[in-house]
């Protein structure tokens, strides 16, 4: 029997309600495969946690997560804690502290889930995206002077490293490789950002002739914005920058049907610490309590979450079960449907024991 240890961090809002069900959703796929066991240990850090002790989580948190196979994140950010102490205090820590360089949003139509698009449907829309996830627009480097002062002057500065960018190039165009389509978009604004963003393109070049076997093109990041709405079919796996593909999976999400469909997989592909797997949904505090929140996004984080720890028999049972749920028309109301949390949870559990797949 195979044993992992999970770092299970609800965070806020919605956060404890989804990790919930995910938990329940491991717990079931434990009594299903039988050769697999979860030990889920829980964090109770977060906004909540701040307001008691002033800080995100204790200073020793990363040695605390460190032996940890895996961390299970559900949501950072509340209303009367500002979003910039929110997001250094607990999540980016953790991605930059564990060099989680690739951050990895898979997009598609799940069936029975409607999309905006026109004319397209499960099976039209299949991407992967690629987000440089420890620098460039999020270095964190920067600073503000004569604060309050009519002269007040804040500088955010964008890091491109040769080392930052070659390495999620390999990793995108080793995904790419393994995809059908083995085809690559790279996304860039180099025609106005003159130095980081040539680097990028330069590097993604060289980096290209490694992988002759993948078509890959270069689009700038307001035409993809067009190209993904307008030409979906085209996409299939897509690399860009920190803050680039973290605008771009919110406006994959959106197509797709919602942002409660939407998984994330923050990875260290060298295997150094554990990877963290959170829905990118946010704590949504406007549907707190009320037990709606979409369960799903955060059940297909636990599919990546198992492929990563390899095991792809699992995976591949919790994805199908999310699939027979959704088509079932079992599906909250951010995508069109009547159920409660509690309820696609529970048609998610029925589908892990009853599906051959």
């Amino acid at each position: 029997m195979k044993s992992y240890k999970i770092a299970a961090i609800p965070g806020d809002g919605i956060g404890s309600e989804v990790i919930s069900a995910g938990v329940e959703v491991l717990a079931a796929l434990e009594k299903r495969m039988g050769s697999l066991r979860f030990e889920v240990t829980q964090f109770d850090w977060g906004s909540d946690y701040y307001k008691r002790h002033g800080e995100m989580m204790p200073a020793d948190g990363l040695a605390q997560l460190k032996p940890f196979d895996a961390i299970y994140f559900g949501a950072v950010g509340a209303p009367d804690v500002p979003d910039h102490i929110t997001l250094w205090g607990l999540r980016l820590p953790i991605c930059q502290g564990f060099d989680q360089y690739a951050n990895v949003r898979p997009t598609k139509i799940l069936p029975g889930i409607r999309t905006p698009l026109k004319d397209v449907g499960a099976g039209d829309l299949d991407w992967v995206i690629v987000r440089e996830n420890s620098e460039g627009e999020y270095s964190g480097n920067g600073g503000r002077t004569h604060r309050g002062m009519p002269e007040e002057v804040a500088t955010e500065v964008s890091i491109f490293t040769r080392v930052g960018v070659e390495r999620i190039m390999r990793y995108a165009f080793r995904l790419a490789q393994m995809r059908p389509r083995k085809r690559l978009t790279v996304v860039t604004k180099s025609n106005a950002q003159r130095f980081g963003m040539v680097l990028w393109d330069e590097i993604a070049a060289e980096v290209a002739r490694d992988f002759p076997d993948v078509a890959w093109d270069k689009m700038l990041v307001d035409a993809m914005t067009v190209r993904m709405v307008l030409d979906p079919k085209s996409l299939d796996t897509i690399v860009a920058t920190n803050l680039h593909a973290d605008i771009l999976s919110d406006l994959a999400g959106a197509l797709a049907g919602s942002l409660g469909v939407a998984p994330t997989a923050n990875i260290d592909p060298e295997g150094r610490f554990p990877s963290m797997f959170e829905p990118i949904h946010g704590s949504a505090f406007d549907i707190t309590g009320k037990g709606i929140a979409n369960p799903v996004a955060t059940f297909w984080t636990a599919v990546q979450m198992l492929e990563h720890l390899g095991e792809v028999e699992s995976s591949q049972r919790l994805m199908a079960a999310i699939e027979k749920a959704c088509e079932a028309g079992i599906m909250t109301p951010d995508v069109g449907g009547t159920a409660t949390t509690r309820e696609v949870t529970e048609a998610v559990i029925q589908a892990i024991h009853g599906s051959n797949s």
